[in-house]
């Protein structure tokens, strides 16, 4: 059915999971008892292509692992998942690597190590850049090095295609980035601190003003993720909607974005409009937070599709 159409390709990061799920998450200085351990292939650049397989839409990856044991088995994964890991390279030492911990209401924290992921360089987008010339849309993430995310969206303003950055996790980006940005997808906190208001209440903040600062610094459009209250949409064309929640038993947030950015990716190429898209990906998000794991999480286009028609 999609012989021929041009495919979401994801520039970004590849880890493994080491997941501990346990009662609480432990603040500083404390030590809880774990229920469970499992590992996951994981990383957001990764989970959001095989959120765009898993719907049946082609997907190509660009990103490093590490020459360890666990290089070859995420390869492995993504490949057999339905990704094109042609622009997977490998580099000496360890791939990425996320230690996350899932408490009993699905709150998580996450802590990094970049790995490969950390030597993802500029030349490599060039060496590659006719995967990045044959996407339909391009997705992108903050789990590599801002250069080499700054060098993306030049190219994909040059050789016009589409960029998502999902601004995770969240730090300074430079005013020329944000300009040749089409989607901004940030979740509450990230779009806390964008407008700078990292005060840990970031759920508690409009999200109508908070879209309306983003967009001043010249990305086309945003849509906020906001958890538990669906999603925000604003354009710089003045489209704007809220997006109801699904309804759904979360048990594991991890990755609930990158389901959503995937499946937001995959909307957009399915000519949807994008208060659609939102709302498709709002959907394939609230199934995914039913499951545990990130890529185990991510859902296939019937279960969405379904999904929505119960909502309607």
């Amino acid at each position: 059915m999609l012989a021929g159409t041009k495919p979401v390709v994801v520039v970004g990061s590849i880890n493994i999971d080491l997941v501990a799920n346990t009662e609480k998450i432990p603040i500083e200085g404390e030590t809880v008892l774990g229920k469970s351990f499992r590992i996951h292939p994981g990383g957001k650049g990764a989970n959001q292509a095989v959120a765009v397989a898993r719907l049946g839409y082609p997907v190509r990856m660009v990103g490093r692992l590490g020459d360890d044991s666990f290089g070859a088995q995420l390869k492995a994964n993504l490949k057999s998942a339905g990704v094109d890991v042609a622009g997977v390279a490998v580099s000496p030492g360890t791939s990425g690597i996320a230690m996350i911990v899932v408490a009993e209401k699905g709150e998580n924290s996450i802590v990094i190590t970049p790995g490969a992921n950390a030597l993802l360089t500029p030349q490599d987008l060039d060496a590659n850049i006719e995967i990045i010339r044959s996407a339909s849309i391009v997705l992108t993430q903050l789990e590599i090095p801002i250069e080499t995310v700054r060098h993306l969206a030049e190219i994909c303003s040059r050789e016009e295609v589409p960029l998502i950055l999902d601004p995770a996790p969240a730090k300074e980006l430079p005013l020329d980035l944000l300009k040749n940005i089409e989607w901004f997808t940030p979740n509450e906190t990230e779009a806390a601190f964008f407008i700078g208001r990292s005060n840990g209440v970031a759920n508690t903040l409009d999200p109508v003003p908070m879209a309306q600062r983003l967009l001043r610094n010249g990305m086309r459009g945003v849509v906020l993720k906001l958890g538990s209250r669906g999603a925000y949409l604003a354009s710089a064309t003045g489209q704007t909607a809220f997006l109801d929640p699904f309804p759904a038993g979360a048990i594991d947030t991890t990755a609930a974005g990158d389901a959503f950015n995937g499946a937001f990716a995959v909307g957009l190429m399915l000519k949807m409009g994008p208060v659609e898209a939102a709302r498709f990906a709002t959907a394939a998000a609230a199934i995914s937070v039913t499951r545990a794991g990130a890529q185990p999480s991510m859902p296939g286009m019937e279960e969405v599709e379904q999904m929505m028609a119960r909502s309607k």
